[in-house]
């Protein structure tokens, strides 16, 4: 398999693809206007503690309070505020080698959501950013503060040390535990990352000391800054994703900007020199999206509807509440054959709905509709295949075997804002319905409000403005609906055509004195 990644650099937007075998397997956007949050770590004030929903809103800076959830508490919040008052799955272990006292699993989580920490209004905290903002969301935060880095994730007083769970082999598990133990810093712990497998131990030593100075600095900012603060920001959107993902199974990274190749080169030559000769600058007069393919499977990405290779086809809803992904056939099969042909379809929109959901970065509830099959065996295996495929997922997915009614549903972690939210605005028209308002309908609220208009005894000439779109259907017939209007009501009305205004609008003003009427005798 070849694995490439291929950014692309306008003075717009940043766009990283990864590919595998020149098929899009994942996708990330950078904008200047709207740069990448998680990582930061900021120096915010308590606003409200609402024990009743076991969270508290931080004060930040930003638009929205950030909300912080009580299980996102660390344990020693009690040394993070003694500074300022004088992502990758792991394995806990603890740091000095000593047992715990064992302890039920279900009476710990119990009496964990009994507590209630000690936060006040007004109260100075250190927290960091764990999810993006969404729609009219603030940022979801933690006091657990975690710093990343090429090898390792640093844990200020937190003594633990952790090895990624995707490194299976168990000699090589005892082999960084080993070093880790080693390198561990002073009041901290360290999460082992999957990068670091079969690396050298100065390596990941160099790794540990450029995060501690990291964190030199964040407790510099804290003496010198005022609450609500940003005291430290994380790497780029395409710096991070060359930090978490570029690791040796990638044959190349292209890069068609002098300034960003010589950003990642930099980077890349201090934290792991030997991947270096890998990133190469694209210099070449087709746009490189174009080279590599990358365009047209972004077209597709777009799209609410994905075709499969069978002839079916994946239609992928966007509700309020969760995402729904209904899986279509596209075509006839006998009843003898149905079953079969049911599971090809199910199988293969398995394969496309995980990479698409990892594609877009689609995390909440998810429900899919797969064609129905009478099998048990056969669910099973739909079931199973979806298991498989979101393994290479990085977030953290939960799935329940499918239903009789041929439903599945899929919680999967969200961080940020998926693809479409973050390339795409709200219709301004149809306000992200999809659905517009029929000319007839519309024609008949301005009756409507010509009717209470007249009730109210008004005797006064009409200017009605409205969207272009709909002057064609006022006038047409030999006795056009405005005439017929004006008739009815003993009015004199008319038209003002504005394409600036909404097409599922009208507006009244007198003629005269342009006094506008419009909410006076609406509903």
């Amino acid at each position: 398999m070849v694995k490439e990644i291929i950014i692309n650099s306008s003075s717009s937007q940043t766009r990283v693809a990864i590919t595998e075998d020149g098929k899009l397997v994942d996708f990330f956007i950078e904008n200047p206007e709207k740069a990448r949050m998680v990582g930061d770590v900021y120096f915010g004030r308590v606003a409200r503690v609402l024990p009743g929903i076991r969270a508290a809103f931080i004060d930040i800076g930003l638009k929205h309070d950030a909300f912080l959830h009580f299980s996102d508490i660390g344990e020693r919040l009690e040394e993070l505020q003694s500074l300022f008052d004088d992502d990758d799955d792991e394995e806990d272990e603890n740091n000095n080698g000593k047992e715990k006292n064992h302890v039920n699993p279900k009476e710990a989580k119990q009496q964990k959501q009994k507590e209630i920490p000690k936060l006040f209004r007004g109260q100075e905290i250190i927290i960091q950013i764990i999810k993006e903002p969404v729609k009219d969301k603030g940022v979801r935060v933690s006091s657990a503060i975690s710093i990343p880095g090429r090898f390792c994730v640093l844990l200020p007083f937190d003594n633990k040390i952790g090895i990624s769970k995707k490194i299976s082999d168990f000699r090589e598990r005892r082999r960084l535990r080993k070093i880790a133990r080693g390198i561990l810093p002073k009041e901290c712990g360290l999460i082992i990352r999957t990068a670091a497998k079969d690396q050298k131990e100065n390596l990941m030593e160099g790794d540990v000391r450029y995060l501690l100075k990291v964190w030199e600095k964040i407790q510099d900012a804290i003496k010198e800054k005022e609450p609500p603060s940003l005291i430290y920001k994380d790497l780029s959107t395409t710096v991070s994703v060359i930090r978490d993902l570029f690791t040796h199974d990638v044959s190349k990274v292209f890069v068609d900007s002098k300034k960003l190749h010589r950003e990642i080169k930099s980077y890349v030559e201090l934290v792991q020199p030997e991947l270096a000769d890998k990133i190469e600058y694209y210099k070449e007069d087709e746009p490189v999206f174009e080279a590599f393919r990358i365009e047209e499977q972004i077209k597709v990405l777009m799209g609410r509807k994905v075709p499969l290779q069978s002839g079916g086809h994946i239609v992928i809803e966007h509700t309020e509440a969760m995402v729904v992904v209904d899986v279509n056939s596209g075509r006839y099969a006998a009843k003898k054959d149905q079953e079969l042909n049911s599971l090809k379809t199910d199988l293969e929109a398995a394969r496309e709905i995980a990479r698409q959901l990892r594609l877009r970065d689609i995390g909440g509830l998810i429900v899919i509709d797969f064609i129905d099959l009478e099998d048990d065996k056969n669910r099973k295996k739909i079931y199973d295949e979806l298991k498989k495929e979101f393994r290479k997922d990085r977030a953290k997915v939960a799935l329940l075997p499918m239903t009789d009614f041929g439903l599945m549903q899929i919680t999967r972690e969200r961080i940020r804002e998926n693809i479409l939210q973050s390339m795409n605005e709200v219709c301004p028209y149809c306000m992200g319905t999809g659905w517009m308002i029929k000319k007839a309908n519309l024609i008949h609220e301005i009756e409507e409000w010509l009717k209470r208009y007249k009730l109210a005894g008004k005797r006064k000439s009409l200017k009605l403005k409205i969207h272009p779109s709909l002057v064609e259907k006022l006038n047409e017939g030999i006795l056009s609906t405005i005439t017929r209007f004006q008739m009815r009501y003993m009015l004199r009305i008319k038209l003002d055509v504005d394409d600036k205004i909404n097409p599922r609008e009208f507006y009244f003003y007198v003629s005269k004195t342009g006094e506008d009427l419009t909410e006076e005798f609406s509903i």
